[in-house]
């Protein structure tokens, strides 16, 4: 079912003047569960752009609906009602399979608020480099701005991933744009006809490292991911599944078997297998005095009950790289 509801976005004459729209279409696709009073905070956000979406989506999981403003404006918040909860993978693909209209959409999760200009800086950085194709954000993790949420996503060797700077003092620190293994899925823009192209996210992975899985793929397929500084948002990370909680860490680590058996090409991946395997073994020790290890060895198991599916995805991927192992590897974390 697809409802529609009114929110007031920013005229078309409060266009930022370093953006121009034509030709350019944007949209802006929400993933909510449940966000209540954060996805009001996010969509007020988006009603402050000094460069509107030309269409917004919200991709209702349970409960959006309730959470959304009485109807006040133009453009229509698109709601899309799937009647069951697809996770953030599926969610997003069920909306970007509707914006064939666009050039490039953007993510959003809805306890995050963006700057009045978050949208505009990402455009502007689109068009300063035209061999990235996915722009990430500048996250913080408090009102104040005084920690980061994060400045992108790395990929260690070893198959670990983790968000950069995720809790360091966010003053004076990294404020110049730079390369990135992934954007954080949580505010990113990406080239649309790449992401159909490459099958948008990894449905079954559900949630969790999606966003590293489709970065690694777009870096297959030649192209480069880059921070931008100057594209702003306050999140606030696991709000809805909780600071690592049972649920992000089955997830997450159950997901890191399938994204490096998809994308590591053959001889990285015969080289670097010792070290992921380690790393695995290493992550299940790391949680044994927490007592939650038995939530890493389910991870485990359903990982490897996976890996035949998640192999023949890997035919298709390999099949479409188009860059060198050395600059793969230069991309990656090596500590």
């Amino acid at each position: 079912m697809i409802a529609s509801a009114q929110f007031r976005i920013a005229p078309e004459s409060q266009a930022g003047a370093g953006v121009e729209r034509a030709g350019e279409r944007v949209a802006v696709i929400i993933v909510d569960y449940r966000a209540g009073e954060l996805l009001t905070a996010c969509l007020e956000g988006l009603s402050r752009q000094t460069r509107p979406a030309d269409r917004v989506i919200v991709v209702d999981n349970g409960g959006a609906q309730s959470a959304l403003p009485a109807p006040r404006g133009c453009p229509a918040i698109e709601l899309i009602d799937p009647g069951y909860n697809t996770g953030f993978a599926e969610g997003n693909n069920l909306a970007l399979a509707r914006t064939t209209d666009c050039d490039w959409v953007a993510l959003l999760n809805p306890d995050a608020v963006p700057d009045p200009d978050w949208l505009e800086q990402l455009l502007l950085a689109s068009r300063h480099y035209p061999g990235s194709a996915a722009f990430g954000s500048r996250m913080y993790s408090d009102d104040a701005r005084t920690r980061l949420d994060g400045s992108g996503d790395v990929m260690h060797v070893s198959g670990l991933v983790w968000r950069r700077d995720h809790g360091r003092p966010a003053r004076g620190l990294r404020l110049r744009a730079d390369e990135v293994f992934s954007p954080c899925a949580a505010a990113a823009l990406y080239r649309r006809d790449l992401l159909a192209r490459l099958g948008g996210f990894d449905e079954e992975f559900f949630c969790y490292a999606e966003d590293v899985d489709l970065g690694f793929r777009i870096r297959l397929a030649g192209y480069v991911c880059r921070y931008v500084p100057q594209a702003q948002v306050v999140h606030q990370g696991s709000a809805l599944t909780g600071v690592r909680s049972d649920f992000a860490l089955y997830h997450g680590h159950r997901n890191l078997l399938w994204l490096f058996v998809k994308n590591m090409p053959l001889p990285l991946l015969v080289v670097l297998l010792p070290v992921h395997l380690l790393m695995h073994l290493v992550v299940v020790l790391r949680y044994l005095p927490e007592g939650r290890a038995a939530v890493l060895i389910k991870a485990k198991r359903d990982a490897l009950s996976g890996l035949a599916r998640n192999w023949r995805k890997r035919r298709r991927i390999q099949r479409q790289r188009r860059v060198g192992m050395l600059s793969l590897l230069r991309a990656m974390s090596l500590w």
